[in-house]
């Protein structure tokens, strides 16, 4: 591939000079801590920078540094990480932090290869922690990068595919090839960011505009089309008895470790069918690609609980890990039926 815009000094100068003088103050953007790197880098997966923030700083007063997310109990962990969603990703921070602590003695891997290896961990993380904490020329792409760079380079290719995908990485890779990797990976991310939106890009403000090379941005990125959203329904019962309130602990992989309201069983009166009772109370969430209805039927208390079930008092179940909807389930389920 001939030279293209991106790898030319003055790209990089120009988008340099723009991200020090308007580029967003960003709390790990003050940081080389490979630690505070990857604690940022993780959560900000699939999640809004907004959001982020003031998790960010809640996690680090909570846990400052990797020996301490090491030495943390995961119901602590995952409690500190509740709201955020996509809990893998916090069991993931725990279990690489485990791994630095006690397998490399504090030593945080300072390259691609070696990151790989760690649990969780894939290409882009591994590039922004190097590039990020060490300031060594490791490419990174998000879906802000991918979005500028097809645009600056006018691919037609779809960045979800991998020819298209591996044209995005080798571009990334080569941009980066030059002093202060840290700022040239963090410039072009901002760039898409608040610059290169998805919708009505703001072009007139863009710093590299006289670099870019298509005609119709918001044409691109070309993908092939995510799946369709599609709806599942979930049934779960809420029982209280002498101030406590009956609660399961998953097993399952989405929300392992967190608790969650009892499933009804398959065989209960209240399960669904054509002449069941309507459920007291429902609400809607999404994950990946699903949108899940989640609905709560009011019930005795049990004779016995099942295994991995238990009764909690009501006064603590803010200690507890709970996935955002289920606690606005019993939330809403003590509000109806004790006013509380």
């Amino acid at each position: 591939m001939k030279q293209i815009p991106v790898e030319s000094t003055e790209f990089r100068a120009a988008l340099l000079a723009w991200f020090k003088r308007d580029g967003r103050k960003l709390p790990w953007r003050e940081t080389a801590d490979p630690y505070r790197i990857l604690v940022s880098e993780l959560m900000l997966q699939q999640t809004l920078v907004t959001t982020v923030v003031s998790y960010y700083q809640r996690w680090l007063e909570r846990f400052p540094t990797i020996r301490d997310l090491a030495n943390a109990d995961e119901t602590e962990v995952l409690l500190a990480w509740q709201g955020l969603g996509y809990y893998n990703r916090a069991r993931n921070l725990h279990r690489c932090a485990k791994v630095i602590v006690a397998e490399l003695k504090e030593a945080f891997p300072s390259s691609v290869d070696a990151l790989i290896q760690l649990p969780g961990i894939g290409r882009y993380t591994a590039g922004a922690i190097v590039s990020f904490a060490f300031d060594r020329p490791a490419p990174i792409v998000d879906g802000n990068i991918a979005r500028a760079m097809s645009r600056l380079l006018d691919l037609q290719e779809p960045v979800d595919q991998p020819p298209g995908r591996e044209i995005i990485w080798d571009l990334a890779s080569r941009y980066v090839q030059s002093a202060n990797p840290r700022l040239l990976n963090s410039a072009l991310m901002e760039l898409g960011a608040v610059v290169c939106l998805p919708r009505k890009p703001l072009c007139a403000l863009c710093p590299v505009r006289s670099f870019c090379r298509t005609t119709d941005p918001e044409s691109l990125p070309r993908k092939n089309g995510r799946p369709k959203i599609e709806r599942k329904s979930e049934f779960h019962f809420f029982a209280v008895k002498d101030g406590r309130v009956l609660l399961q602990q998953n097993p399952g992989k989405r929300w392992q470790g967190l608790w969650t309201l009892p499933a009804l069983p398959a065989n209960s009166k209240s399960a669904p069918s054509n002449d069941a009772p309507a459920p007291s109370l429902s609400l809607s969430y999404p994950i990946t690609r699903f949108m899940v209805h989640l609905n709560v039927f009011l019930s005795e208390p049990p004779a016995s609980v099942r295994a991995g079930q238990a009764w909690h008092r009501l006064e603590a179940l803010d200690a507890l890990p709970m996935p955002s909807p289920h606690r606005r389930a019993v939330q809403m389920a003590l509000q109806r039926s004790w006013g509380i």
